[in-house]
């Protein structure tokens, strides 16, 4: 299974903008669909976003749409969420996670189809 690391989280200002990555070794990114899952304090984890292998398709949780990006490089080993006018509900510990996929085009919604996931970033938006 591929391995990730996630980077960028900290501390930012409510209507800021941060960007975090995931590095990932041990696999071919290419083969596996990425995602971004966040744990906000006392909450389950949620979807974020979604990006298929080759970045032909990308999904959003409804109320992130228009604020959160995500983008990845394979040749890079590196997948992005950009996210921009942050506010305190996106207080939260954002998670990576791939799962391997035949099809190409696939975008992974279900966190429970993810088999790898990262350590987690923290992201604190203050007021």
């Amino acid at each position: 299974q591929v391995q990730l690391v996630e980077s960028g989280g900290g501390l930012v200002q409510t209507g800021g903008s941060l960007r975090l990555s995931c590095a990932a070794s041990g696999g071919t990114l290419s083969l596996y669909a990425m995602g971004w899952v966040r744990q906000a304090p006392g909450k389950g984890r949620e979807f974020v976003a979604g990006i298929s292998r080759r970045s032909s398709r990308t999904s959003y949780a409804d109320s992130l749409k228009g604020r959160f990006t995500i983008s990845r490089d394979n040749a890079r080993n590196t997948v992005w969420l950009q996210m921009n006018s942050l506010n305190a509900e996106d207080t939260a510990v954002y998670y990576c996670a791939a799962d391997r996929r035949i099809y190409p085009n696939t975008v992974v919604t279900t966190l429970s189809d993810y088999d790898s996931w990262g350590q987690g970033t923290q992201v604190t938006v203050s007021s």
